[in-house]
């Protein structure tokens, strides 16, 4: 199952849930105030490829060794 986000429109808290994509949003309470006014974010995810042998320098530093056309997870590598 996966996790979504929420945040709180009376108190603003934010929390992950676990549950179906099927489920009702007003089902969802807030574990600090307990309403289900509550407001699903949008949010990335994340995904390991385990040790795949990649040497190459970090995307995040703008220096990736990959073609201009994409390949950097931000996909700005070829902007630089």
């Amino acid at each position: 199952m996966p996790i979504f986000e929420y945040k709180c429109r009376e108190c603003g808290t934010k929390y992950e849930v676990l549950h179906k994509t099927s489920e009702n949003q007003n089902d969802i309470i807030c574990p600090k105030c307990s309403s289900s006014n509550n407001k699903k974010l949008l949010s990335t995810f994340s995904a390991s490829m385990g040790d795949s042998g990649y040497s190459g320098n970090s995307c995040a530093t703008g220096n990736c060794d990959v073609p201009s056309s994409g390949g950097c997870a931000s996909g700005l590598c070829g902007l630089n």
